[in-house]
């Protein structure tokens, strides 16, 4: 039985970064005082030139790189999902998006699996607020592959990225080929009788989710939605005409976020049930990780419970 790698994507996130200042040297890294934390601390090692800690103070940090950006930097800003889409909305809005910046946001610690850290930094609204502004990208990946290749993907994109990254290390999805594109969804089933969509850390269990249906013979599509926002749209309503009915599997509130932007969509042009998995509008709460997941519903059990269901409306 092949071993089961799991690595956290703000650890991918930190490695791609130094990749990346080795082969562009136009690239800056701006951290609110937790390089150690976010993992650009590996940055600033390989390139303390190009690297700029502005303390507790994320507003600002985000302000400063709007203006690096208008300098012709490519600039990656780095601090807790809390702080970079909370605290810092009104830059990242007004200073970033407003004026269509090159600016690429690595936001880590996002969801419940934040742990012990509790309700006050385990952020589930930052998807919905970074959805709210005009011309953000939204990349929630799955694994570190998907991570490194998002962060490449990112620096090439031109205007602003939001990137959210996890604390807690999550199995290997993909392998060294994948090929990772903004605004494409990758489909890891075809099936004929439920779609699941998941993003981020409830990829692998859609994944698991998947394998219990179809021991029970459900045919299952299953799509790993890593960009939320331009959202595949196309691969949204191909798979609910195909299905009938879709589940969607996020670690962040269920009104805002992946299960709205699908929702949407599906209403408008091909209104089929859609059930959303993930955090029922309610505050986080402090321990551990992956006993928070199970106690919120973000595991494969609940999936393929709301899976079934969503078959019985159709």
């Amino acid at each position: 039985m092949a071993e089961v790698i799991k690595t956290a994507t703000r650890d991918a996130y930190g490695k791609a970064l130094v990749e990346l200042g080795e082969k562009n040297k136009n690239v800056v890294v701006l951290d609110a005082d937790l390089a150690a934390a976010t993992k650009t601390g590996a940055f600033k090692k390989a390139f303390p030139e190009r690297f700029f800690d502005t303390g507790i103070a994320e507003s600002n940090m985000m302000s400063l790189a709007g203006g690096l950006a208008t300098t012709g930097f490519t600039v990656f800003a780095s601090t807790f999902a809390m702080f970079a889409a909370g605290r810092a909305f009104e830059q990242v809005r007004n200073t970033i998006g407003y004026p269509h910046l090159n600016v690429k946001i690595g936001a880590t610690h996002a969801g419940i699996s934040v742990g012990e850290d509790g309700a006050s930094h385990q952020c589930c609204e930052d998807i919905a607020l970074m959805r709210s502004i005009p011309g953000m990208v939204i990349i929630n990946p799955a694994d570190d592959i998907e991570a490194r290749a998002a962060v490449f993907a990112a620096a090439e994109h031109d205007g602003p990225v939001y990137m959210r990254f996890g604390r807690l290390a999550v199995p290997r999805v993909f392998d060294e080929n994948y090929k990772f594109e903004i605004g494409k969804a990758v489909t890891l089933k075809e099936g004929t009788d439920v779609t699941i969509i998941a993003t981020g850390l409830m990829v692998n269990e859609a994944i698991e989710a998947a394998k219990t249906l179809e021991a029970e013979g459900v045919s299952v599509e299953l799509i790993n939605m890593h960009t939320i926002k331009p959202l595949d749209k196309d691969a949204v309503i191909k798979a609910a005409k195909k299905t009938g009915c879709i589940v969607t599997a996020e670690e962040h509130n269920i009104i805002g976020g992946l299960g709205s932007a699908v929702a949407e969509a599906v209403a408008e042009e091909c209104p089929v049930p859609v059930i959303r998995v993930g955090v029922n509008d309610e505050f986080g709460k402090s321990g551990p990780a992956v006993e928070l997941l199970h106690l919120y519903g973000l595991d494969a059990e609940n999936i393929v419970k709301h899976a079934r269901i969503a078959i019985s409306k159709k």
